[in-house]
């Protein structure tokens, strides 16, 4: 049985040829349909083209922001390790103080919580690029949770060891710290052959060698005690610590002091010179503690 059709005549404009179209009938209810899907399919792409259009510019802003973050995460982190480095330092260099001054070490050095990894930019995929960020925005606050903790237990202990120094800053005034002079050591303290005798004897300081004239400064402060002439030590000075401390210095050429007159840690008290008995010019230095002879060199720092 032949399908029925229907004729669908084009009529052209001008003279051209009336074209027909034969379409069979059982298909004409399925033309709307399909024109109806066809013009949907066209406006949704239409649409669509548009919002990636519209989003391309957004995108591009996010990438650009995003970066950026990374960028700020990258710096942050640098210096938070920068920070753990200093405080590190900071708790050596107080361990170091205390044992100087002969108060209790603090706790162990901090170990903080190391960073880093990959970029999140060229991790394989968006999930695993946000779970690093994630992992390491964790890391930096914990770091810094650590670190405020730290700063808080050292600014404690710098305060106790400052109420420490305070009380201890005229004791440590008082003591002798530096050289009385500049020039070589002759002689050191201990036992050794007399240069006049060439017999065995105990040397209660020591000799430094240097120019007669030289300046000799005061290694503490103290108070002028004593200037007296002796046969053995020729013009000699005593300076008194308080503490149980006192140094003397002998074979001076010219006192520059008064008996009595205190003095500051680096002031000149008198000049290098080779009077009493003595084989050419040179500063004897002694430093007593409770009356008792002691190696000077235990009192010079630097």
């Amino acid at each position: 049985m032949a399908l029925k059709k229907i004729n669908i005549v084009i009529l052209p404009e001008g003279a051209k040829r009336v074209r027909q179209l034969k379409v069979p009938k059982i298909l004409l209810p399925l033309v709307f349909p399909f024109l109806i899907c066809t013009v949907l399919l066209l406006a949704w792409i239409v649409k669509d083209y548009y919002s990636v259009k519209t989003d391309i510019p957004r995108l591009a802003l996010l990438q650009k922001e995003n970066s950026r973050h990374q960028e700020q995460m990258a710096s942050l982190t640098e210096k938070i390790s920068i920070i753990q480095k200093k405080l590190t330092e900071l708790n050596e260099f107080d361990k170091k103080l205390r044992t100087m001054v002969n108060l209790e070490p603090t706790r162990a050095t901090p170990h903080f919580v190391g960073m880093g990894g990959s970029d999140p930019a060229s991790s394989s995929s968006r999930a695993a690029a946000e779970k690093l960020n994630k992992k390491m925005v964790r890391s930096m606050h914990k770091s810094l949770d650590e670190i405020d903790a730290e700063i808080s237990e050292q600014m404690i202990e710098r305060t106790e060891l400052i109420s420490y120094l305070h009380k201890q800053k005229s004791l440590l005034a008082s003591t002798p710290s530096i050289w009385p002079t500049k020039g070589w050591i002759s002689s050191e303290f201990g036992y050794r052959l007399s240069p006049f005798t060439d017999e065995r004897e105990f040397h209660k300081g020591m000799d430094i060698c240097n120019r007669r004239g030289s300046p000799i400064i005061a290694p503490a402060n103290g108070v002028v005690s004593s200037i007296e002439t002796d046969a053995g030590y020729g013009k000699m000075l005593v300076i008194n610590h308080g503490y149980g401390l006192v140094s003397r210095y002998a074979h001076l050429d010219k006192v520059l002091v008064k008996k009595g007159q205190s003095v500051e840690r680096g002031q000149e008290i008198a000049l290098v010179g080779n009077t009493g008995r003595t084989t050419g010019p040179h500063l004897h230095y002694e430093v007593h503690l409770n009356g008792v002879p002691v190696n000077p060199l235990r009192y010079i720092l630097n």
